[in-house]
């Protein structure tokens, strides 16, 4: 009787788990991403069964799907990101409303990013990962020499911050376009969103038209590259563990835990946000956000899960059109909470391994240098390692230290996309929840 009843427990639950990988985009996500590791464990140094030769071939081989799919969706961002942010700010009705909401969200962008880098000085001031390290083994495993020359050009001054400034407004929108300047782009698409707030309606309708059918089509060109999601998961995941190995990955363990704790306790800080601000259910809400979660772990791109975002916040959390379609866009461009909390992670993780005392006026150089680069980081895989070398200088670290983090970058690039992923959506509850809020007391 007790194996009748196990059997049919077995056969209740396996068309479950069937059903489940294959209507549930994250189960096919989750099933890649082991399988992929499994594989990559069976090319990779430790077990020595293929060659590293054979293994590079199979890797580009398994990597096409991941190319494909992070392809497609760089050739379909730039008008879905300018099409998305036109759209939000016409919906918003008029000037004072969308004043009230552009000037919020850029306050509650800042206001999270500079939470992320107070956690991330406090867990790595508490854990101090870079003691745990020997400087001169690191050196000799990784080919790094005493001698560092300086990266010409990526000094950090204070006199070059105007200049900056006025070199984001597009002289010539087309350039940008083509270069793929994505604060350029949203700062050309805000203000033709709020010129054409300032017109009439009539003036406005057609290019309103053609923006939504231009995000429909582009949103569809979406949906086709969602297929291929979980392959490029397998063949991303195969390729990072057959190349680092485990052996590697565990001799940066207190590094890699170091970010870990800090990105999830800025997932508490998000969660206080949904609780008490949105006021929205965690277990159910953090259900639906699934999907762009582990999208955006497999891809480590905040804009190849933008359009998924957009997707799971409108249809799933029932959050409204003109505060998905502005805040989605604008934060996977300017809100990279985790960005910054691992690139202040590792700025102290460095220090810490070559000897470097951080002073409270380099922490607050560092700092605001972290917010700044974060605020213009590119949402595309591997972009925060490239931002990082500019932060040490401006920190008086080597920069070439950097070659150290490269081996385990990439899973932690996955992870810090994720918590991007998180804000993002969690930005849009906050806001929505505003909304309402503002039309209950008669605003």
């Amino acid at each position: 009787m007790k194996n009748t009843l196990v059997i049919k427990s077995f056969k209740y639950t396996t068309p479950q788990i069937t059903y489940l990988i294959k209507k549930r985009l994250w189960a096919q996500v989750i099933l890649a991403l082991f399988l992929g590791l499994v594989f990559g464990i069976f090319l990779g140094p430790e077990t020595g069964i293929v060659e590293k030769s054979t293994t590079e071939i199979i890797t580009e081989w398994l990597s096409i799907p991941a190319h494909l799919f992070l392809k497609i969706i760089q050739m379909i961002i730039i008008p879905l990101i300018f099409a998305s942010i036109i759209r939000g700010l016409t919906s918003s009705g008029s000037m004072e409303q969308l004043q009230k909401l552009g000037l919020s969200a850029a306050l509650y962008f800042v206001a999270t990013t500079a939470i992320a880098l107070t956690i991330g000085i406090i867990v790595a001031t508490a854990l101090m990962p870079g003691t745990f390290i020997d400087s001169s083994l690191i050196k000799e495993s990784f080919g790094i020499e005493d001698t560092v020359e300086p990266v010409e050009g990526a000094e950090f001054s204070i006199f070059n911050i105007p200049r900056d400034i006025i070199s984001l407004v597009p002289s010539n929108p087309l350039a940008s376009f083509m270069s793929g300047e994505m604060l350029s782009i949203i700062i050309f698409a805000l203000i033709l969103g709020v010129s054409m707030i300032s017109l009439p309606k009539e003036s406005s309708k057609p290019l309103l038209e053609l923006l939504e059918s231009v995000q429909k089509i582009t949103m569809k060109v979406v949906s086709w590259a969602m297929r291929l999601a979980p392959f490029a998961a397998f063949g991303l995941m195969a390729d990072i563990t057959s190349k680092v190995g485990l052996a590697a990955l565990t001799g940066l363990g207190a590094y890699m835990i170091t970010v870990v704790i800090g990105l999830f306790s800025m997932m508490i800080i998000y969660i206080i946000i949904i609780k008490v601000f949105a006021r929205r259910p965690l277990a159910a809400t953090f259900r639906m956000m699934k999907d762009p979660q582990l999208l955006a772990f497999s891809t480590s791109s905040s804009a190849a899960v933008m359009p998924l975002s957009i997707k799971t916040a409108e249809e799933k959390m029932k959050i409204k059109p003109k505060v998905s379609q502005f805040i989605i866009p604008l934060g996977a461009t300017i809100n990279m909470d985790g960005t910054a909390l691992y690139q202040i992670v590792a700025v102290f993780f460095l220090a810490q391994l070559f000897n470097i005392d951080l002073g409270f006026t380099t922490i607050l150089l560092i700092s605001l240098t972290a917010l700044a680069a974060s605020i213009g980081a590119p949402s595309a895989p591997g972009t925060g390692i490239v931002i990082l070398s500019t932060i040490l200088i401006a920190a008086g670290i080597p920069p070439v230290g950097v070659v150290l983090l490269l081996g385990v970058d990439r899973i932690l690039d996955m992870t810090r996309t994720m918590i991007n992923v998180t804000g993002d959506l969690t930005a849009c509850l906050f806001f929505d929840k505003r909304i309402k809020s503002d039309k209950l007391n008669g605003d």
